[in-house]
């Protein structure tokens, strides 16, 4: 099935799960969830995968062991297809990229590059680039500078990330129902391309099993 955009009646039902997230609510609504929420996004990342590698749905169900908040179901469908993101809601649809999260061994090697006279200005310049084209640069970042820096680092800002994510939000308009969504979506991932290539590049996956 091609992606076709995702019809109103998605919106409709994370509208409804927002008002009632219960267990009845979702047995009475799955079939509307398979339909207009699970299907289009199968068939986005059906779409898509030539160009950006097998996409990965998440589960609709969240993990509440730990959880102050015990309802039982995400209000948003979202997919991963290696380190590019997508989600809908009732609010819109969101893309992002990045480093979600990272551990210590990550967050040296990160500080270490920005810190580099050639790798460091590389990054701010990708940032500003993503910030231009009306992307959101976000992440954990500390509220001091980073043990063994110098305040007045020109890239002291960027130094205080422990996370680093590029993202962009759209509320719900008439395009979502088309072809325009993955389209902008596509195009979003193409622009994230560089941050990823530097974040790969620069700090790659954790050897370690702890966060920082």
């Amino acid at each position: 099935m091609k992606f076709a955009g995702f019809p109103d009646d998605a919106l409709v039902f994370y509208e409804g799960l927002e008002a009632d997230n219960s267990k009845t609510y979702w047995n009475d609504n799955k079939i509307r969830y398979d339909e207009f929420v699970r299907a289009p996004m199968e068939a986005l990342l059906s779409d898509v995968e030539k160009e950006f590698g097998t996409g990965k749905i998440f589960r609709p169900y969240r993990d509440v062991r730990f959880a102050r908040d015990k309802t039982p179901y995400k209000t948003a469908i979202a997919a991963s297809v290696g380190g590019h993101y997508v989600q809908l809601s009732a609010a819109g649809l969101m893309v992002a990229a990045g480093y979600y999260d990272t551990a210590s061994d990550q967050v040296e090697r990160m500080r270490r590059a920005i810190a580099d006279d050639v790798q460091g200005p590389a990054l701010a310049s990708i940032l500003d680039a993503l910030r231009k084209g009306h992307f959101d640069v976000n992440g954990q970042q500390l509220k001091t500078r980073p043990r063994g820096f110098d305040p007045d680092h020109p890239r002291i800002d960027l130094l205080r990330y422990r996370t680093l994510v590029v993202y962009k939000r759209w509320a719900p308009e008439p395009w979502l129902h088309t072809r325009q969504a993955m389209q902008r979506v596509q195009k979003a991932w193409r622009a994230f391309e560089p941050l990823g290539g530097w974040l790969d590049t620069n700090v790659g996956p954790s050897n370690r099993v702890t966060g920082e």
